[in-house]
């Protein structure tokens, strides 16, 4: 089923939040997202250059405002992510980005002023409830601000969404909207590095920081190749078992164990967001012409 590519990318995500767990103690979120970012601009550039035959000619736009508000919210939502992988489960913190769609139902509401069904309604008001229960048994600790920056990835990544829903419809195509995304990444996380310092990996952690770029990739062209061949409700369905696959790997490889109140949650997020999913599907399919 072309649908399962989503399967593929979801363990690969998985994959990818383990290797970032992993190397956290020894760099920061930004160094990471480097790491992980200049693997992709690369790709991409290559990508582009073998169908375009062009050095930079398809990369130029007129839409360079909207790239730059695209690339910098997803830029964002990736360091936050990081920093909430690294002190968090990695099931807690896989499920607090995996707010997105929660959010992003709430932003084309208040936001761009979108009318939304009952069961939305329902769905954007479960998912946060699930969201309390999640953030309340770590508040009064030190998970508080790491919960937080899950959180916020999540919104982020939400904003990050809308504006390449902008530059769709503005005609960009998808591989010049990920070059962007990539090339400002990059450039924001050697930034950051510059300022906050850095240093320079030891030669027995290039593999793992080449496997963080190398599995980013992969789970992007599956993500990708899912969307395009597969059935678009049941992608956005299996794409929820990246939450299932953390919960896997964080017990297998961290022995991450969750609160009872923890997992009630986790349930209503990943409820919600199959729910959101499955609405906002059922009003692309039904909108009339």
């Amino acid at each position: 089923m072309k649908s399962a590519w989503m399967l593929v990318a979801a363990a690969l995500f998985g994959v990818m939040g383990v290797l970032v767990k992993t190397a956290s103690p020894d760099f920061s979120s930004a160094e990471l997202v480097f790491y992980r970012s200049v693997f992709g601009l690369v790709s991409i550039y290559l990508i582009i250059l073998l169908r375009t035959r062009t050095w930079v000619a398809s990369l130029a736009t007129r839409h360079w405002q909207a790239h730059i508000r695209r690339a910098f919210s997803g830029f964002a939502a990736l360091v936050l992510f990081f920093y909430a992988v690294a002190h968090l489960p990695l099931a807690t913190a896989v499920t607090l980005n995996y707010t997105a769609p929660l959010f992003l139902a709430l932003l084309t509401t208040l936001w761009l002023g979108e009318r939304q069904t009952t069961s939305l309604a329902f769905a954007i008001f479960l998912g946060f409830v699930g969201v309390v229960i999640l953030l309340r048994p770590g508040m009064a600790n030190e998970d508080g601000w790491a919960l937080w920056m899950g959180l916020a990835s999540g919104m982020l990544a939400a904003v990050a969404y809308l504006n390449v829903r902008a530059l769709g419809r503005l005609g960009e195509p998808e591989w010049r909207i990920v070059f962007y995304f990539a090339l400002i990444s990059t450039l924001g996380a050697a930034a950051s590095m510059l300022w906050y310092g850095a240093h320079w990996p030891a030669p027995s952690q290039m593999p793992l920081l080449l496997a963080i770029g190398v599995t980013a990739t992969l789970a992007q062209l599956a993500m990708t190749r899912a969307y395009r061949l597969g059935n678009t409700l049941v992608v956005g369905s299996l794409a929820y078992s990246t939450v299932g696959f953390s919960v896997l790997y964080g017990t297998l490889f961290f022995h991450d164990s969750l609160s009872r109140q923890a997992w009630g949650g986790v349930g209503l997020i990943v409820m919600a967001g199959l729910l959101a999913t499955r609405v906002s599907s059922d009003q692309i399919v039904h909108k009339p012409e």
